[in-house]
């Protein structure tokens, strides 16, 4: 299903501990890199080296300028990565986030969804889902807006909601959007624009013939064999 990593990514293995050995300067080589491991948590999984924080270069990584504002291509790549990466984008992993690729894509959504099915009709997390099915895709505070999460300490409450959501693989990222200053600069941390995986790709690209069981077997194989390290109860956490 995945084919076998390149040369150009060499991985090593200790017997402690994953290490990727890797030059990734760029988001085409970050996207090159996603599509042949299939899994990769945004930052810190809980393993060691696995994540894409640790495997890029050190000058793609969070560094604070001077000005008081900060430098960190890595963040800036990950709406490269959705758009144009044919890759999925959410909180998957444990409650955080990270990218996996359209190939493996049908037989975690088969596994997820029979594990975190529909909400129940007229639950927040149904209202929620309803309120993106009408508009299609929304940013992440105009979403809270129409859902009624707008008093004091309400946007914890709602994130928890959405995370949920993504963990069921009922929303993903559709892109980010950034406020701009007054010279048409985009600056600050940017806001999610949420849709779900239907909307996206297309129903097509949700299905799999497998049974959820078959997808969640395929899935923990395949962690075993990228991360022969981590302990059972490690990669059963991706897995969800």
């Amino acid at each position: 299903m995945i084919a076998p990593l390149s040369p150009f990514f060499l991985i090593t293995f200790s017997f402690s501990q994953m290490m990727f050995n890797t030059e990734i300067h760029t988001d085409s080589q970050l996207i090159d890199f996603i599509h042949q491991i299939g899994f990769l948590p945004l930052l810190n999984s809980g393993i060691t080296g696995y994540s894409a924080e640790d495997i890029v270069d050190d000058d793609c990584r969070y560094c604070t300028l001077p000005d008081g504002t900060f430098y960190w291509p890595l963040w800036q790549w990950k709406g490269t990565i959705v758009t144009e990466g044919d890759c999925m984008y959410g909180k998957f992993f444990d409650r955080k986030a990270g990218f996996i690729s359209k190939s493996w894509w049908p037989d975690f959504f088969n596994y997820r969804r029979a594990v975190h099915p529909a909400p129940e009709p007229d639950s927040i997390e149904d209202t929620i889902l309803a309120t993106l099915h009408e508009h299609g895709s929304l940013i992440t505070r105009e979403l809270r807006a129409l859902c009624g999460f707008t008093g004091a300490k309400m946007r914890g409450k709602f994130d928890t909601y959405v995370t949920r959501l993504q963990m069921g693989c009922h929303i993903v990222t559709e892109d980010f959007v950034y406020p701009r200053d007054r010279h048409n600069r985009e600056y600050g941390w940017g806001w999610s624009l949420l849709t779900t995986p239907e909307q996206l790709y297309g129903r097509d690209a949700c299905h799999t013939d497998h049974t959820p069981q078959e997808s969640y077997i395929l899935l923990l194989n395949h962690f075993h064999s990228i991360l022969p390290t981590a302990t059972e109860k490690q990669i059963k956490r991706l897995i969800g």
